[in-house]
């Protein structure tokens, strides 16, 4: 595309956006663009302001954005134990700012929400000493402990109910069975939560009833006593159908 054309594009998406109940369609607009241009080192000034307004931080080009956006940018930069800091989307930024001010939240978002984007800056940050993670299967306990153990050396990765000595940091990686199994352990060694999570929330709800809905919900209840914060994630949903259960006890949802 040339010069000309993309700002025309971009003028056409502005008026979109400017039409009210029409954000979908402006944002759908501007994906097509980004798209077509695929080379982001041909971004002009107005395409990153464009970006902006709609809170898409990470998608924008800082050397081509003009010095009010270039700023914006240098703010919303967050450390997710990497060398570099990462950019965070508004929503990101807006989730990460509740967890530190130790709200307790239920996150509904869509798979490609960057999540995990959020648990690391968090770890990152405040530097919990003992979190605790519950996924739904063997095969993403292990994907998650291979991403945190290259970015936070100072933790003990723990994901098998045999590893029983601690360190001072620990981050506890189990499915919902193993998890547990291992509260005997953590009970008897009275040892506390600094953070508790648990991905796949949603399926606390009766109609995903299965082999797995015992073991997570026994889970969630023993170890909510001995957490300080608590973050759930489930994927794009309306809502938790059983919010008013002790399972999601103080916790608001997002």
């Amino acid at each position: 595309m040339t010069s000309e054309q993309i700002f025309d594009k971009c003028v056409e998406i502005y008026e979109i956006l400017n039409d009210n109940n029409k954000e979908t369609e402006a944002k759908r607009g501007l994906f097509y663009l980004l798209d077509e241009i695929q080379d982001k080192a041909l971004y002009p000034p107005i395409l990153n302001h464009l970006i902006r307004q709609f809170g898409l931080y990470p998608y924008m080009n800082q050397s081509t954005s003009i010095l009010e956006d270039r700023f914006l940018l240098e703010c919303f930069k967050t450390n997710i134990g990497e060398d570099e800091p990462k950019v965070l989307h508004r929503e990101q930024s807006r989730v990460l700012k509740r967890l530190l001010s130790n709200d307790s939240l239920i996150l509904s978002a869509p798979t490609s929400f960057g999540k995990s984007f959020i648990i690391d800056a968090l770890i990152a940050i405040k530097k919990p000493k003992n979190i605790l993670i519950i996924v739904p299967t063997i095969s993403l306990l292990d994907e998650i402990r291979r991403r945190l153990v290259k970015k936070f050396y100072d933790y003990k990765i723990i994901t098998t109910t045999q590893q029983t000595d601690l360190e001072n940091n620990n981050i506890f990686i189990f499915s919902p069975e193993r998890a547990v199994e291992y509260f005997l352990f953590i009970r008897k060694e009275n040892i506390k939560l600094d953070f508790f999570i648990v991905d796949e929330f949603y399926k606390i709800s009766k109609e995903y009833e299965n082999e797995r809905f015992a073991p997570l919900q026994n889970a969630i209840l023993k170890y909510t006593n001995i957490s300080s914060q608590r973050y759930y994630v489930c994927p794009n949903i309306d809502k938790i159908n059983n919010k008013n259960s002790i399972l999601c006890e103080g916790m608001e949802f997002e």
